[in-house]
């Protein structure tokens, strides 16, 4: 779990086999038991903002603690997302056999997502626009005054 092999990036159940000295059978059933995928990994990274620590912190405190009648929303942006078509349909997952789809497609340009989560009542906000710009971004989250009723954009 804390070293990898010299001549790879991660350990394969042979690799790991050839080096410990036991079957390949043995250490699948060890990584299973134990829940380990060495072939797997995520990414991550941290802000270089030097006011990152104080912006989280005033958003988690809105919250856990936001203003009276205030509407809390979680706003993220996806800028250029390819729009893609597979050359052929996508085959269904069947037993013993996972979904498959072509690895070509044909592009159909860009796309910007504007999505928002009010985390009060789950409900998502999210519209996809051409261009990635303050008027579009304006068009999708602008608030207007609900009385319990869906406003407009919101039924776009």
């Amino acid at each position: 779990m804390r070293t990898t092999p010299p001549d790879a990036t991660h350990w394969s159940i042979r690799s790991m086999a050839a080096e410990t000295g036991f079957s390949h059978t043995t250490i699948r059933r060890m990584w299973t038991a134990f829940g380990l995928q060495p072939h797997r990994s995520q990414t991550f990274k941290l802000s270089s903002d030097p006011l990152f620590v104080d912006k989280v912190r005033d958003i988690v405190g809105l919250y856990l603690s936001p203003p009276n009648r205030a509407l809390v929303l979680s706003i993220d942006e996806k800028s250029q997302i390819l729009a893609l078509d597979r050359e052929q349909p996508v085959l269904p997952m069947m037993p013993g056999m996972p979904e498959r789809r072509t690895h070509s497609y044909v592009r159909h340009g860009t796309t910007t997502l504007f999505a928002a989560l009010d985390v009060a009542s789950g409900f998502v906000i999210g519209k996809c626009y051409k261009r990635h710009r303050a008027v579009e971004f304006l068009k999708c989250f602008r608030l207007r005054r609900c009385a319990g009723e869906a406003c407009d954009h919101e039924q776009r």
